[in-house]
């Protein structure tokens, strides 16, 4: 099993998507059909990052809305499920862990481990 969280407005993920072979990669548009709370905390837990960890913080949401406040993790969370721009991109998923692919070349470390 192979996911993909993709922002197809981001170059970092369409270079990521075009490092991997898309049969049997499930690929999930997050702007389009958002994660929920449960399945960005799975992925938090897979990666082994905090909350914040994952949070995009150059983006204008973020600056406009967050920034500088002290939020719990759930806060966090609940701030990435309203604004899916948030979540830092590309993730990829096995079964097993999960990643950032920020450089996208860090697919292929995932692809050898599987």
């Amino acid at each position: 099993m192979l996911k993909i969280y993709h922002n197809n407005r981001c170059s970092k993920s369409r270079q990521c998507l075009a490092l991997i072979p898309t049969e049997g990669v499930e690929i999930i548009d997050y702007i389009k059909k958002p994660v929920t709370a449960a399945e960005l905390n799975a992925l938090i837990q897979k990666i082994g990052i905090t909350p914040i960890e994952l949070v995009r913080k150059g983006e204008v949401i973020w600056k406009e809305n967050y920034k500088g406040k002290e939020l719990t993790d759930a806060e966090v969370i609940d701030a990435m499920v309203a604004n899916p721009k948030l979540i830092e991109r590309p993730i990829v998923e096995t079964s097993a862990k999960a990643m950032v692919c920020r450089p996208p070349e860090l697919v292929l470390e995932v692809l050898n481990r599987q």
